[in-house]
């Protein structure tokens, strides 16, 4: 009687049939994209003939010293100040009214517009015309928005 099988052994490829095998894995994959490659190497071509290449290779090559020179740029209090401000201003934006910072920013838009006319027209003010704007409703609006606007700041500032 025959003895029964305890072992299987799986035969292992040799170095040389795992490189066979990895090398027609890649010819099959350039086959299969052949269009991209050739994409690929057009835009490498561009780049060394423009110089790009050459310029990114010793960027990469200096990238400790890069790194470095990046870090200390970002740290600088101008840079850190900036980016404090950014975070603060984003998030005083989150609190307001999207649609009353849309009919604000319209307004300044359109004072802006009135006041280029004004400074094209060249025409100076006297103290009559100053009380006479104070009964027109839309200046009257406008004053009375910007002395809320400075009560709310000052009640800010206070804080």
């Amino acid at each position: 009687m025959a003895k029964p099988i305890t072992h299987i052994s799986n035969p292992e490829p040799t170095e040389q049939e795992q490189q066979d095998q990895a090398l027609e894995h890649v010819i099959h994959d350039l086959a299969q994209n052949a269009e991209g490659i050739r994409e690929a190497i057009k835009l490498l071509q561009q780049l060394q003939e423009s110089g790009i290449l050459g310029a990114l290779n010793a960027v990469v090559e200096a990238k400790d010293k890069v790194a470095k020179i990046a870090v200390g740029q970002l740290v600088r209090p101008p840079v850190t100040n900036a980016i404090n401000n950014a975070m603060a201003a984003a998030g005083a934006l989150t609190e307001l009214d999207p649609e009353m910072t849309k009919k604000l920013l319209g307004g300044v838009a359109n004072g802006l517009q009135k006041a280029e006319q004004g400074l094209q027209n060249d025409e100076r003010t006297g103290m009559f015309q100053l009380l006479k704007a104070l009964r027109d409703p839309d200046i009257n609006r406008a004053i009375g928005f910007g002395l809320n606007l400075l009560k709310g700041i000052g009640e800010g500032l206070k804080k």
